[in-house]
């Protein structure tokens, strides 16, 4: 049964709110000040027709704008979005009691999206690849993406040709990442491949627009070693590993690490991945990179000697998680960094709480645990000297957040 509400606010998902009688509705691709018709489905509105617009909403770029899960927010004008994104921040540092200056957010361009992680399902029409639908099993085929980089979407055609050749009966995944060298095409999920689909994979390698193809961590061809450039040095991303999104993303972030590190020296980089900001730092100072993963730490490792003019870079393996830096351990670097997984780091936040390290940056893709985080920093005696929004994940609720702390 239709019915009309008005849409009063934005929630963090990105969704609309709407307040009734019987409690809050959420209703996905709509706007604060619009009138909608919606079908109610448990807390949920579908939303039927736009019977009064707002003046912030625009035409969407992409033709699967509304089925797509990927995006949630392109039908909102960029001004009134970006200063979204950046109230998501300031409330999130509020309710964890921090009243702090956020600033503007720094946007992305479309088409900038370097590394995308597709959804693969075998279905009675072929191979269904694309991304799921808001809030659903279901994955929605994609013919296009302009968030992503000309290169990845321009392939989407052979991508789903690798899949009908790399997957079985169930879900896959196909992480693409556009590095310097080519395409970096990571299969997980795949099925048992025989001599003939080994080989059928492997005739993919005469496109020369892709360097490297994997099926669940087994390498079926390496035309070139995938490289993605970090200031003055060459990353070497692991096959299917994380990756920051989009490279003019991935320069503000580094821009703002790099500034408040300033001269410090020796630096820690905790949860380094695959060197994203080791790299950089070790032009000024020697920097400990630790990290669970032994491939990222063997990659930081090749990176780093590949690499002229670096100070001294040291890796460690370890769970951060379980096992934090201790203060004891912590005390001998002049600054600190860490960019922790969306659960942010609780037990290393409050580590460090308890060190002497002058300097501290914080990066995370959850302004939530990002603020769980700086409180437990602040109370420990530091200072929260910056908050810097980057509009990594463009079109999407997400915003990934820079904080800088001092003693």
């Amino acid at each position: 049964m239709a019915e009309t509400v008005a849409i009063v606010g934005l929630g963090h998902g990105g969704d609309g709110i709407a307040e009734t009688d019987s409690g809050r509705l959420y209703v996905p691709y709509t706007l604060p000040g619009e009138t909608i018709e919606i079908e109610r489905i448990g807390s949920r509105g579908r939303p039927l027709r736009v019977v009064s617009a707002s003046p912030d909403r625009i035409a969407p770029l992409c033709r699967h704008f509304g089925a797509c899960g990927g995006c949630a927010l392109q039908h909102l004008e960029r001004d009134a979005y970006l200063a979204w994104k950046r109230q998501v921040v300031a409330d999130a540092f509020a309710q964890s009691g921090i009243e702090t200056k956020v600033e503007p957010v720094v946007p992305i361009a479309a088409g900038s999206r370097r590394r995308a992680v597709f959804s693969a399902i075998r279905t009675a029409k072929g191979i269904a690849l694309g991304f799921h639908r808001r809030g659903a099993e279901e994955i929605i085929a994609v013919e296009e993406c302009p968030v992503l980089m000309p290169e990845i979407a321009g392939h989407l055609a052979t991508f789903r040709r690798i899949a009908q050749l790399a997957i079985g009966r169930q879900q896959a995944r196909m992480i693409v990442v556009a590095a310097g060298t080519g395409l970096d095409i990571a299969v997980d999920g795949g099925r048992r491949l025989g001599r003939g689909e080994l080989a059928a994979l492997g005739s993919f390698a005469a496109d020369p627009a892709l360097a490297r193809l994997t099926v669940d961590g087994s390498e079926i061809f390496l035309n070139r070693r995938p490289e993605i450039r970090a200031g003055e040095a060459m990353l070497l991303p692991v096959s299917g590993g994380f990756l920051q999104a989009a490279a003019s993303a991935e320069a503000a972030l580094a821009a703002a690490v790099l500034d408040h590190v300033g001269t410090a020296a020796p630096v820690a980089d905790l949860f380094a991945g695959v060197g994203t900001f080791t790299l950089r730092l070790a032009r000024r100072a020697a920097v400990t990179a630790v990290e669970g993963n032994s491939d990222l730490l063997a990659a930081i490792e090749a990176a780093a000697h590949r690499t002229q003019g670096l100070k001294p870079v040291t890796v460690r393996k370890r769970d951060l998680f379980r096992n934090p830096l201790a203060p004891v351990e912590l005390d001998r670097f002049e600054a600190v960094v860490f960019d922790p997984p969306a659960a942010g780091a609780k037990a290393q936040a409050e580590a460090i709480a308890g060190s002497k390290v002058p300097k501290v940056v914080a990066v995370s893709c959850n302004p939530a645990t990002l603020a769980r985080d700086a409180q437990i920093l602040i109370k420990g005696g530091y200072r929260l000297v910056r908050v810097l929004p980057v509009d990594q994940f463009l079109f999407s609720a997400e915003i990934e957040v820079v904080a800088t702390f001092g003693r």
